[in-house]
């Protein structure tokens, strides 16, 4: 039912990637921004439900903690990422040169690849589960339990990805020098920040088995190992970003760019505030991942959204517009944002007993 979801969904929202030239005219992005996104996300849009169908697949799998072919799988198709990208994007070995239409076929390429591999170990490894037997017969009374629980979850995912979406857009209203420097700090981030969605998901397996066992103890202590372990990282993250950020920005950066000293300049002001970014958005993820586990969605995602949407992107745009601190400024309400959250979130956590029939929501 998961990924009946799944395909229900991904239909839904492919539609206005068709539109997103129109789109993006109407939310402020100069004409030649909003042609170039166009040819990349009309082909984008193509991986959108394979990609939901293998988070619904990854899920199953981190819940049987059959992590490992998650983890092969996703460097095996990172690796198969760079190939392509580097084949389709600038026409090496004989192919077109196809420049960010070619970045977006790789995408979808990768995306395809790797949900097949998930279905094949699943039906070869896994056949006691008969994930897909009878594929096509529905449980409506499943059906609906999984859309309660998920719904929530899903919207303060879309809330999460929103608020860094609309930070984009923004920052193109600052310019495009910013504009790539956000780019490209983002990456950077997010590059580390899977190190503690993997630990947030770690996290939600075991409190929800120690909900199941009524293991208070065993609960907080897990949670306390996954937050421990997570700002070891962060912290470790931190001493990268500031340590090195010229190096980390460069390498991004054709060295024969005429821009490469003004995106260098932006780039590297921005990293010092992602470098706060790392522990903040850690705690907030292993937090939720943690009430996940005792299938607390719904205030979570009240927080979520009143901590990114009221709070942070409002502040975002006074500190860049308005207080002219430009793209420094969006990045620290986008900060205060998530700080809000992680502190919220954690004081939800520590503040209530889980392991009893009556408080569990």
């Amino acid at each position: 039912m998961g990924l009946w979801l799944s395909v229900l969904y991904g239909t839904v929202f492919t539609v206005p990637f068709f539109w997103a030239e129109t789109i993006l005219i109407q939310i402020g992005q100069t004409p030649e921004v909003a042609a170039e996104a166009h040819r990349y996300l009309v082909i984008v849009a193509w991986q959108m439900v394979p990609a939901l169908l293998i988070m619904t697949l990854k899920a199953f799998l981190v819940a049987l903690e059959k992590t490992a072919i998650i983890l092969w799988s996703t460097i095996s198709t990172a690796l198969m990422n760079v190939v392509l990208n580097y084949a389709l994007i600038f026409g090496n070995w004989g192919l077109p040169e196809l420049g960010i239409q070619g970045a977006a076929i790789a995408s979808v390429t990768v995306n395809i690849v790797t949900l097949a591999i998930l279905v094949l170990y699943i039906y070869r490894t896994l056949p006691q589960y008969q994930l897909f037997q009878n594929i096509l017969r529905s449980d409506w009374p499943i059906f609906a339990k999984v859309f309660r629980l998920g719904w929530p979850i899903g919207l303060t995912s879309l809330a999460e990805g929103g608020l860094f979406s609309a930070s984009a857009i923004m920052m193109g209203w600052i310019g495009t020098i910013e504009l790539a420097a956000h780019g490209i700090v983002i990456q950077l981030a997010s590059l580390a920040f899977m190190v503690h969605i993997g630990l947030s998901q770690a996290a939600t397996v075991r409190a929800g088995r120690a909900l199941g066992r009524q293991d208070e103890q065993g609960l907080r202590r897990g949670a306390g190992a996954a937050i421990t372990v997570s700002m070891i990282f962060a912290l470790i993250t931190v001493a990268v970003f500031c340590g090195v950020p010229e190096l980390l920005i460069g390498a991004f950066i054709d060295p024969n760019e005429p821009e490469r000293v003004n995106l260098l300049a932006v780039g590297v002001g921005l990293i010092f505030i992602a470098a706060l970014f790392q522990v903040v958005d850690a705690l907030q993820v292993i937090a939720l991942g943690i009430l996940r586990g005792v299938q607390d969605t719904g205030v979570p995602m009240i927080i979520a959204c009143i901590s990114y949407w009221i709070i942070g992107l409002p502040l975002s745009y006074v500190l860049a517009f308005h207080m002219g601190f430009g793209a420094v400024g969006l990045w620290l309400g986008l900060l205060i944002g998530l700080s809000v959250a992680a502190v919220l979130l954690l004081y939800r956590f520590w503040t209530r007993r889980w392991c009893e029939a009556n408080t569990r929501c």
